[in-house]
């Protein structure tokens, strides 16, 4: 059984801030890769930011230069920064977790969601 337990998201004028927290506790055996995705009404979920164990980053093309991703492998935590938000930004972003079980076997866990929302 795996939890991720998330903290942040709120409410923000554009160009504010905001920092995103995500934990995974459980029985994952070993974390590949930790990161976000996010939803908007009527939009498909699209990839914000990920890091892998080993440190390799990747962004959307549309939040690259604003937002940054770390990690604390001991904790298996996340972070995401995200500085000069937009309106395009607002969304309800989505903890993500790729793990690999003891078999070897590939499993993808997902955190409950946190609303972040920009007003002009």
């Amino acid at each position: 059984q795996v939890q991720l337990v998330g903290s942040g998201g709120g409410l923000v004028q554009t160009g504010g801030s905001l920092r995103l927290s995500c934990a995974a506790s459980g029985s994952i055996f070993s974390v590949l890769t930790m990161g976000w995705y996010r939803q908007a009404p009527g939009n498909q979920r699209e990839l914000v930011a990920t890091i892998t164990v080993g440190g390799d980053t990747n962004y959307a093309k549309s939040v690259k230069g604003r937002f940054t991703i770390s990690k604390d492998n001991a904790e298996n935590t996340v972070y995401l920064q995200m500085n000069r938000l937009q309106l395009e930004d607002a969304a309800v972003y989505y903890c993500y977790v790729r793990g690999r079980e003891r078999d070897g076997a590939y499993r993808d866990y997902w955190g409950q969601g946190a609303q972040v929302t920009v007003s002009s």
